[in-house]
């Protein structure tokens, strides 16, 4: 192992998302001949085989993907670490990689982005936006620094620390002037036969959601569009009489605007923290760092949704 290089390990990543020796070539703007050299010298060292040849290309062995994942961590580690003495040097730039669910995307992540680069105007930020099962294995092989929104499930957390900021709920929405709008004493039964918009089912926040319906006795609509894209969902509900769910920072926003009604119905399975997750043990740049501070400086002073405020008072501050 002490006789790898970086070349080998770009070499291996190369090939391993290529899925061969010509592609990689392509990639690395290397020979063929001198991508197979390589490789049988990497596979020479370690006294394993990386890949088994198919007609098709090559396929990584679970030695191989294991050592591609290890890869990937370290290339981009030197990455952060070369942004980083960038950084040291003037202190005005940096750059972050920030995955980020609906519930965070609205209101929270972007008033950090603008508050964090006045103070940084060179900052460099990359937003990927996506549920946890697509974001979280990008985090973990270090494609992003950090996952902001709802917070996944026990389950979901190997490899990873979180923080909460903040609580959050999900909200039924509407287009003003919707036949539902006004109407008191509203409950999930009365809504099951609209059109409904909701995430894809594999989604933690999609599970909440079905066990709302479920709590009340009545089955998740069965013929939901599915969908997380913001654009979309707005034209469904401001254009038709779908009703969609969203998260309520991302509601209240909207609802000031003009451009939806919130319905007052307390979804209490869809009640959770939202917050940011980031690799266990690993060590954030300057910019990242800061990009934290100021998420959490903004949460603490957070407008708290009518909905969770009712759950005591047992008015939803809504109707």
């Amino acid at each position: 192992m002490s006789r790898l290089t970086m070349r080998h390990l770009r070499i291996v990543l190369a090939i391993t998302d290529g899925g061969s020796l010509v592609a990689a070539s392509q990639t690395l703007c290397m020979t063929q001949p001198a991508i197979t050299k390589a490789l049988q010298e990497t596979e020479a060292l370690l006294q394993v085989e990386l890949f088994s040849r198919t007609n098709r290309g090559v396929v990584p062995t679970p030695t191989g993907l294991a050592l591609a994942a290890h890869a990937r961590l370290i290339t981009a580690q030197l990455g952060h670490a070369a942004e980083e003495l960038h950084d040291l040097r003037d202190g005005m730039g940096g750059r972050i990689a920030v995955g980020t669910l609906l519930s965070a995307s609205a209101d929270l992540l972007p008033r950090a982005i603008a508050m964090l680069r006045k103070d940084r105007p060179k900052l460099v930020v990359t937003i990927v936006e996506g549920t946890n099962d697509r974001l979280l294995p990008d985090l973990r092989v270090g494609k992003l620094d950090m996952v902001v929104g709802r917070l996944p499930e026990y389950q979901e957390l190997q490899g990873l620390e979180q923080e909460a900021l903040l609580t959050d709920v999900s909200c039924v929405v509407v287009r003003p002037g919707h036949p539902l709008v006004g109407r008191k004493g509203l409950r999930l039964a009365d809504l099951a036969a609209w059109d409904w918009i909701l995430p894809r089912p594999e989604t933690t926040l999609r599970r909440h959601i079905d066990q709302s319906f479920r709590d009340e006795g009545i089955e998740p609509p069965p013929h939901a569009v599915e969908s997380v894209s913001q654009l979309t969902n707005r034209s469904l509900v401001m254009d038709a009489d779908y009703l969609a769910i969203s998260p309520w920072q991302l509601a209240n926003r909207e609802a000031k605007a003009g451009n939806v009604a919130i319905l007052p119905l307390l979804l209490k399975s869809t009640i959770g923290p939202i917050g940011i997750s980031i690799r266990a043990e690993c060590r954030l740049s300057s910019a990242a760092g800061m990009l934290m501070d100021v998420m959490r400086k903004l949460a603490r002073e957070a407008e708290t949704s009518p909905l969770l405020a009712g759950i005591t008072s047992g008015d939803t501050g809504l109707s």
